[in-house]
């Protein structure tokens, strides 16, 4: 049975097209009006060794907000649709990861429960034309449309670039685990029967 999804999201504000098949390789590719987000997504992508397209056009004359929220969105509900009822998945992931003089860890949980824990003092600044601060928004829309738990934790970095970068590739190790199949797993990973 495949395990993909694809969602399409058009508003007055943004034109998004994500596919995603989680039993892919760590193929992408990735068209956002924001560089920088798509050289993350890739990250994403490749260490979480799904395959990944998005396609995506925003008022990023105003600024990068709805752009990187709404992919946020739309890849949160790929991953939903994609793992269907989630029979056999691990569920649970980890992953920490260095860059640099960075250190971060990704942690989630596809308990059907979305939370965020964000443990990551990024400060207010832009690299290219994303603004940092659009991390959380980016995970606080995946958190809520994929209904996973998720802890992001910062231990330490000073450079910007490094320190999102190590996040978002923590984040896709932590993917790749959490919805992997577990041939001893019946069912779901729950006591209740049930991850929603």
């Amino acid at each position: 049975m495949a395990r993909s999804a694809k969602i399409e999201r058009k508003t007055k504000e943004t034109e998004i097209c994500v596919e995603l098949n989680l039993d892919g390789s760590g193929k992408e590719q990735i068209s956002t009006p924001v560089p920088f987000f798509d050289h993350m997504l890739s990250a994403l992508t490749r260490h979480g060794f799904f395959d990944l397209t998005v396609a995506a056009q925003g008022d990023i004359e105003i600024d990068a907000h709805h752009t990187v929220e709404d992919v946020g969105i739309c890849l949160g509900e790929a991953f939903k649709k994609a793992l269907g009822d989630k029979t056999g998945i691990r569920r649970f992931g980890r992953g920490t990861m260095p860059m640099h003089e960075a250190l971060a860890s990704v942690i989630i949980d596809f308990s059907g429960r979305p939370f965020l824990v964000f443990n990551a003092d990024i400060p207010k600044a832009q690299v290219g034309n994303f603004e940092t601060e659009l991390v959380e928004e980016f995970f606080v829309a995946f958190c809520n449309h994929s209904g996973a738990n998720i802890h992001v934790n910062l231990a330490y970095g000073d450079n910007l670039h490094h320190i999102i970068e190590v996040i978002f590739k923590a984040f896709g190790r932590a993917l790749d685990e959490a919805t992997s199949i577990d041939p001893r797993i019946e069912g779901v990973l729950s006591t209740k029967g049930s991850l929603e």
